[in-house]
């Protein structure tokens, strides 16, 4: 084989490439629809960090989301409530408004701090096997949520 038809081959390889990357090969149907965070409630099972450290809530109640279907969203972190928005614009792409939240000093070993730093750095969710993973930007981790079937109203 001579270097002018090898190099052909490649050429005609990586074309056939591209053309199969823009031709949507791959891609999901256009009718399948990504999982509505909109009418759900979940609570906070752990975080996992990039670097391996996993935190466990000292009680899973004491961290909750609730995301309502206009758009909405009502938050419990650890001894502060909040409120705030969301919205999806695209399958697992998440945005989360600044929250308007209470301001009491929560105790020490409390999550208060680290969800609340981490809270802007949240752009994508996956829900699988039934639970809701927030992922933070730039390999800051994970929060692992399970459903919250009932919220208390207080």
């Amino acid at each position: 084989m001579t270097a002018i038809s090898q190099a052909t081959r490649w050429g005609l390889l990586g074309a056939n490439l591209f053309l199969l990357s823009c031709s949507g090969v791959g891609q999901a149907p256009a009718d399948s629809k990504p999982f509505d965070l909109g009418g759900t409630a979940w609570q906070l099972v752990k975080f996992q960090g990039s670097d391996d450290t996993t935190i466990v809530p000292d009680d899973k109640a004491k961290y909750t989301l609730q995301f309502a279907s206009d758009g909405g969203l009502n938050v419990r972190i650890d001894c502060n409530r909040g409120r705030g928005t969301w919205k999806s614009s695209g399958p697992n792409k998440l945005e989360l408004s600044i929250l308007a939240l209470t301001r009491a000093m929560c105790p020490p070993g409390s999550m208060h701090d680290r969800i609340v730093t981490h809270w802007n750095s949240i752009r994508s969710y996956v829900v699988k096997d039934g639970r809701l993973f927030l992922s933070v930007m730039a390999d800051g981790g994970i929060y692992e949520f399970e459903p919250l079937l009932a919220m208390k109203t207080e």
